[in-house]
């Protein structure tokens, strides 16, 4: 009977926090999806594009790392998740009131700082209430499935919808709501976790302390995963900033069918998200890190040079976006199982913090400068070099699956 309680709570934790990730995933991307009509509405050239997307990366890398190891320090996962809710929410409906550049700027800084720690928090929550043998699959059902079920599938639909019929403005003043709902109901069913998990362990005798920014980067996954963020937190933004925009300004596609091509790219990650995390809890963390990486490249070479059909170029990006189930890998799991879920929302949001600075703030700007100076072609260019670097990079990564380790063990002996 207590399995049966715990697996149920277990459940109610994925689904509460799949929904509450997925539409602060869908905050975020609301701008990407409305970028054509502010972009005409504000006057905004690609630079200033890319500078929204940068803004929000750079407080969301710092609110990860920051928050995060705050929440640790103090063993509390719930007030923060409850806050940033609260705070992003209000960030959406700001962004609708927006006049300027500068407006709709510090609306979207807002929103990273509230963003930010709000996924290391959810995994470490789920790390604590998921049984060890679910733990990536909850991890990627939570970051891939409802993140990318809302923010890449639903997103497009229905803000472009709104923003046709009613403005764009109206977007975002609905995009907040659902925020504060689940606010309220995550605030009555969901408990404060345990202020360490059940397996959590203390270094071994002569065993390095993992405290610390620079104690947790002496680890060689840490370290690759924090490249790894770069190089996939980049390609990701670069794609979801500037292939809306190639798709209507360079391929000249309408609105309409622009986000329908987005809303099916967003199918991708909730397939890799079930595939990738399920594979990886069976055959291991770093093959599956390895080859899903690579994948991620064909996305964007498919919208450069597929040409003749919709459908092609669509069926190849659809392909190509499953490998965005890596993500949960390389920001979750593989830290907190290298860390033997010491300092746990620190870990991940170290990685984040990483990723979201130099994948996140300057490859937008840099690549709508370029843009700028050039074409459109640009970005997606080194979108594609970003996904291709970034499955050769996880060659490196040490394997962490327990269960797999253990059988590797028993073969060796």
């Amino acid at each position: 009977m207590a399995s049966q309680r715990k697996t149920g709570y277990e459940l109610r934790v994925v689904l509460l926090l799949g929904l509450a990730y997925g539409f602060a995933f869908y905050d975020r991307m609301t701008m990407a999806f409305l970028s054509p009509f502010v972009v005409k509405d504000l006057g905004l050239n690609n630079t200033q594009v890319g500078a929204l997307g940068s803004g929000l990366s750079l407080t969301w890398a710092l609110g990860a790392y920051f928050i995060g190891r705050w929440s640790d320090s103090i063993g509390k996962r719930k007030p923060f998740l409850l806050a940033a809710l609260l705070i992003f929410s209000l960030s959406s409906v700001l962004s609708g009131l927006s006049a300027n550049f500068w407006t709709l700027l510090a609306s979207r800084v807002i929103m990273g700082a509230a963003e930010g720690p709000f996924l290391p928090i959810c995994l470490a929550i789920i790390a604590a209430a998921s049984a060890p043998q679910r733990r990536g699959l909850n991890s990627g059902i939570v970051q891939n499935g409802f993140g990318s079920l809302l923010g890449n599938a639903l997103a497009p639909l229905l803000v472009v919808a709104i923003a046709v019929q009613y403005g764009w403005r109206a977007s975002f003043f609905t995009a907040g709501i659902p925020g504060l709902i689940l606010l309220l109901v995550i605030w009555k069913y969901i408990d404060e976790p345990p202020a360490a998990p059940t397996d959590l362990a203390p270094p071994a005798p002569g065993e390095k302390s993992t405290d610390g920014f620079f104690a947790m980067l002496a680890h060689r996954n840490i370290v690759l995963c924090a490249i790894i963020s770069c190089l996939g937190v980049g390609s990701i933004v670069l794609g979801s900033i500037f292939l809306p925009l190639f798709l209507t300004q360079v391929r000249g596609y309408k609105p309409e069918t622009m986000a329908n091509i987005m809303a099916i790219l967003g199918l991708c990650p909730a397939i890799g998200g079930v595939v990738v995390t399920w594979l990886s809890d069976r055959i291991g963390r770093r093959t599956p890190m390895i080859l899903f990486g690579l994948l991620m490249t064909l996305c964007p070479l498919a919208a450069m040079y597929v040409t003749g059909s919709i459908v092609a170029m669509t069926a190849l990006m659809f392909v190509s976006w499953i490998g965005i189930g890596i993500f949960p890998l390389f920001m979750g799991v593989i830290p907190a199982e290298t860390l033997a879920f010491r300092n746990t929302a620190a870990a991940m949001g170290i990685v984040v913090a990483i990723g979201e600075i130099f994948g996140g703030v300057f490859a937008p700007i840099l690549s709508g400068w370029i843009a700028d100076q050039s074409s459109l072609y640009l970005p997606l260019a080194i979108q594609a070099g970003m996904s291709l670097a970034c499955g050769l990079v996880a060659i490196g990564l040490r394997e962490t699956n327990p269960a797999v380790l253990a059988r590797r063990g028993l073969a060796t002996a």
